[in-house]
């Protein structure tokens, strides 16, 4: 960490619903080229976290900065023109539209009319099942096919940071897999993920450090070895939060 160059610096994260706190003053870095994966029960304030960061959420306090510069309160568009792209729980695809302009819509920001071209030819070779499908209407494909579709269109944007919310949540054990393995490229082809996954486990074995949250707060950071050696990705970390008043909140997030 201390040899790369920061991307994402969070101090003092602040995320209220009303009287509801879900995220209660954390901190997190994810320097150029990591994948950091983020995890924690339902109700941690994992989403609520993203959700900040991608300008969705307005924080109540602390600072978020990108690249160096502050991103806190600044329009979604924005955070999205500087670099940021997020892939939601909900994923977002346009169910009307197919397969291609989805893709398209994911260019917009982008005026390398050739160089965007290209990306999308990359994504198409990376996940084939998505070229199969390019006319068809998105809200047809399968759930693993939609999510293929959510992060294609999200890299095809060239994003600098590129933020995922659950990307195996809901799937079928072959998707899940192969969620995996795009992720896992990724990772070895150097693009900085913040990775927010139920799978505590797996997400932590393939990251480079990790954050374990439990109502709202840090409880354990630190390399992918030493978390999964501490024990932190227990029960006893990782059961569900319902007596918490985040929990309502964070778990009814789309």
């Amino acid at each position: 960490m201390a040899d790369l160059d920061p991307a994402l610096t969070v101090r003092g994260l602040r995320v209220a619903y009303g009287p509801i706190h879900a995220v209660r003053g954390i901190d997190l870095d994810v320097a150029s080229g990591e994948l950091v994966a983020l995890v924690g029960p339902n109700g941690a304030g994992k989403t609520s976290t993203l959700a900040a960061i991608a300008g969705l959420t307005r924080a109540q306090g602390g600072t978020i900065e990108f690249g160096g510069r502050s991103v806190a309160g600044v329009a979604p568009e924005d955070i999205i023109r500087a670099g940021i792209a997020l892939v939601p729980e909900s994923r977002n695809i346009f169910a009307s539209l197919s397969v291609e302009e989805n893709l398209r819509l994911g260019i917009t920001i982008r005026r390398d009319r050739a160089a965007a071209a290209s990306d999308v030819e990359a994504q198409l070779d990376r996940m084939p099942i998505l070229r199969q499908r390019l006319r068809q209407a998105a809200g047809l494909l399968s759930g693993g096919e939609q999510q293929q579709l959510a992060i294609a269109r999200a890299l095809v944007s060239r994003p600098k940071l590129l933020l995922l919310d659950e990307p195996s949540l809901g799937l079928a054990p072959r998707m899940v897999d192969l969620v995996f393995e795009i992720v896992a490229e990724l990772r070895e082809q150097g693009t900085t993920v913040l990775l927010v996954e139920q799978n505590a486990s797996r997400a932590v074995a393939l990251a480079d450090r990790a954050y374990v949250l439990r109502t709202g707060r840090v409880v354990r950071s630190g390399s992918s070895a030493d978390v999964l050696a501490s024990g932190a990705l227990t029960d006893d970390y990782l059961g569900a939060d319902s007596d918490d008043p985040a929990f309502a909140t964070e778990a009814s997030r789309p």
